[in-house]
């Protein structure tokens, strides 16, 4: 099992930071201008249990994901696996907490590769890939919340 973690520090308030997250809205906003995001499902509201099946054309390849929401805890948590993706396994924790007059956002990727080791020898590829997607995502959260 692999594991990608980045966290950054923002000055907003800890409900703030979470509601920003549940809004879909917001997902398409810090989502990097190379990758598309298009809903499958109109209106989709995160609770628990619900499943989210968005399509994401990056370098002209589309991919098909259906995301589980595994966990909401209010304004700490929200966890989400994939049961639909180009990886055996994905799960992807959203942490925030509070960090003196600032909050912590902290996204925690566990995740599998398919094709076994021959899968595992392109891991390299795949952690540049999630550093360059979350540092923008959270340098572009960080913009919105404290502007």
């Amino acid at each position: 099992m692999n594991k990608f973690e980045k966290s950054s520090l923002i000055n907003c308030k800890q409900d703030e930071l979470f509601e920003f997250h549940l809004s879909m809205d917001n997902l398409k906003e810090i989502t990097p201008d190379n990758i598309k995001i298009i809903f499958l499902q109109e209106n989709f509201i995160p609770k628990e249990k619900e499943i989210l099946k968005i399509k994401t054309i990056k370098n002209f390849i589309p991919i098909i994901w259906e995301v589980k929401i595994e966990k909401i805890e209010k304004p700490n948590l929200l966890v989400d696996i994939a049961i639909k993706s180009p990886f055996l396994y994905w799960k992807h924790s959203h942490l925030f907490s509070k960090k003196g007059n600032l909050c912590e956002l902290k996204d925690i990727v566990e995740y599998k590769l398919p094709f076994g080791k021959i899968g595992n020898l392109f891991n390299f590829l795949v952690e540049k890939e999630l550093n360059n997607m979350f540092s923008y995502r959270h340098n572009k959260t960080k913009k919105l919340l404290e502007k």
